[in-house]
Formats: C-alpha cells, structure tokens, sequence
C-alpha cells in the first residue's frame, strides 16, 4: 500500500504561560486528513533545515493565525501595535515559499498564508482593509460565538478561467471572513482567482511554469473551519489532496525497469 502524502505545516509561535511553544491549530490538521494526507506540524525551521524538511513533502500547507505578518517585510511601519505578531513564523515561511514553489510542491495558503505568499513575492497588504476607502470590514466581531464569527460573511466572485473555475465551483459563493489585513498591491505573476464585492482579492495563484510547475492556491477566508460540512470547502482540500497525491507517485514510487529475462 502506498503511504499517504506528507503535507508540512508550520506551526506558529505562543507563550503559553511563561514558556514558548509550537502550535497548530487542529481544524488544519483536520483539514489535511480530509484531502487524505499525512500533517507534520514543522516547528520553526532554521535556514539549514528547509531542504531537509522540503524533502520529506509532498505538500505544504499554509495556516490561518491570529498574529500578522509584520509590515516590514513589505516596507512599512506598524499601523496598530496592539495587535499581536509571529516574527519567528515570518522568518520560517516567507524563505520557505519560493523553494515550495521551485520544487513545484503543491501548496494551499489559508489567511495569514495566503498574506504570506503575496508578500513572499514581492507583493504588499493593507494593515486595515477596512479603513481604505471603498472597502467593507473584513473583521469578524471576537466577541461572538465561533460559529458567529466564522459564519457566512460576503459572496466571492470567481474569475473566468482559473484554478477555482477549473475545479468545478459556483461563479460566486459565501465565504467567512475574519482578518483586518488584505491584499494591497498583488505580486508580480499571481492571477487573482476570485475577489469580493469591493473589490478586494480573496483568492490568487502562481500559474504553472517551467520555474513554478506545481499546484498552488491561496483563499484569504477560513475554508478548514467545518469543513467536512462545507462543498466548498471539500472541492478545495480534495484538490489539493489530488495534487498531493500525484506530486508522491511522481517523486516518491519507486520504478524499476523490467528484467528481460522475464
């Protein structure tokens, strides 16, 4: 039998009284184990490390966080410092995306990850989407019940001819919605795979190239938050299980040439 694929995902960072820890959040793992794959929650890995871990993968997944990415890493200042951030997760992911990238390992980007992607790539964010003008609040309400503040939120909108239309989705669907920072400026060579009504992305991907030949996909909603309840939710982690799964068999199965004398 063939072993199931290894999806990598980074944990974040929490001091959980007075001592640091690694964390993942068990809706992605469950996520991961719904497109049929293996987790392994990567603690924060060195610069020496990555080429190691990389070699054990078959995908990665990029998880949602309560922290930011920190708007150094695309040239500005902090807007608001009470809210929190992850500078150890920063340095994890942001060098790790492009070697995902080049390996042509499938990769699926959820809120921060999705962040994490477009500023890896050159691109920048909005620190308060909801203070631009024009845009709506993208917050969820914290004080609420989680099935409030992770209920349907706003309709996205697919564009014509990618991966989301590909994969057989409605042309427009309700998503939740719980982040304050957003998509600004869009990094070179990402195709926008759907946004919301005002306008702002909610889904990117990196098309297939000789440099970048692997399935990508990043969604600024919540989709592993009930997602074995969730069509949506469904086609997108299938999808990338998919990909998963054939980027093993192409890499991991061993072939062997047949013996003539049999």
């Amino acid at each position: 039998m063939r072993r199931k694929p290894v999806v990598l995902v980074p944990a974040c960072n929490r001091m959980l009284g007075a001592h640091p820890f690694h964390v993942a959040g068990k809706k992605y793992i469950d996520g991961v184990r719904l497109a049929g794959c293996l987790p392994l929650i990567v603690p924060s890995a060195q610069p020496g490390d990555l080429e190691a871990l990389l070699d054990l993968a078959d995908g990665v997944l990029l998880t949602g966080a309560v922290s930011n990415l920190h708007p150094s890493h695309f040239g500005e200042a902090v807007l608001d410092t009470a809210l929190p951030l992850d500078p150890e997760r920063d340095t994890a992911t942001l060098p790790l995306i492009p070697r995902v990238l080049a390996r042509g390992l499938p990769l699926f980007a959820v809120c921060r990850g999705f962040q994490e992607v477009n500023v890896a790539l050159g691109g920048s964010l909005h620190q308060a989407v909801q203070n631009v003008l024009g845009m709506q609040d993208h917050r969820d309400d914290d004080t609420a019940p989680l099935a409030v503040q992770y209920g349907p939120a706003h309709e996205v909108f697919v564009e014509p001819g990618g991966l989301l239309a590909a994969a057989g989705l409605p042309s427009q669907f309700t998503v939740n919605s719980l982040h304050g920072q957003g998509v600004n400026r869009l990094a070179a060579g990402l195709r926008v795979e759907a946004r919301a009504a005002d306008g702002l992305v909610e889904a990117f991907s990196l098309p297939a190239s000789a440099t970048t030949p692997g399935f990508n996909l990043g969604v600024q909603w919540h989709p592993e938050w009930l997602a074995a309840g969730n069509p949506v939710s469904m086609v997108l982690f299938k999808t990338f299980g998919v990909a998963c799964a054939a980027f093993r068999d192409r890499h991991r199965v061993p072939h062997y040439e047949p013996d003539p004398d049999q």
